[in-house]
């Protein structure tokens, strides 16, 4: 069994045509995120929390935000590559748990829709929580939203990491 922890924070944009993409659920008639792709930072934090746990790197060596095709991705669909590297490395998903914080959008009316699009997608039960910052700092300024992740996963007997990818012996 191996944890990974994941995060994401992107700041809300200004331009209105810009849609609001959490955990792939779209939220209308609110501000969308700034970013390269669709900026969902559920998927984002849940992408990293995957790829960290079975020791492949992270969202930002394998979906650089300099690259032509991942300009305005679906990040779902990111996470979907991420889930198949996993798979691939011989690891299952065992299930993963993330937290968003922000002040707005209210999460309740859409955490079940969020909870299905992304537990059919990493084939694995994923839990989602919203907190608010009350007040505090950018998120608690409604300046933008962050998501935590942590994922467990377990090795099934395909090809593993293993220390020395760590940089260890």
């Amino acid at each position: 069994m191996r944890i990974g922890q994941g995060f994401d924070i992107h700041p809300f944009s200004t331009d209105v045509t810009r849609p609001l993409i959490l955990g792939g659920v779209h939220f209308d008639g609110e501000p969308g995120l700034v970013g390269h792709s669709d900026s969902d930072v559920v998927a984002h934090a849940i992408t990293d929390a995957i790829l960290g746990a079975a020791g492949l790197g992270d969202i930002g060596e394998l979906y650089p935000d300099t690259a032509a095709e991942f300009h305005n991705a679906d990040s779902m669909m990111i996470l979907g590559d991420a889930v198949s590297r996993v798979l691939g490395a011989g690891y299952t998903i065992v299930n993963v748990d993330c937290t968003v914080i922000c002040e707005a959008p209210k999460l309740a009316p859409r955490k079940q829709a969020m909870r299905d699009n992304l537990s059919d997608v990493l084939g694995s039960p994923c839990n989602v929580k919203g907190k608010r910052a009350e007040g505090l700092g950018a998120l608690g300024r409604r300046e933008g939203i962050a998501c935590m992740a942590v994922a467990l996963v377990s090795h099934n007997g395909g090809p593993a990491s293993t220390a020395a990818d760590f940089g260890g012996s």
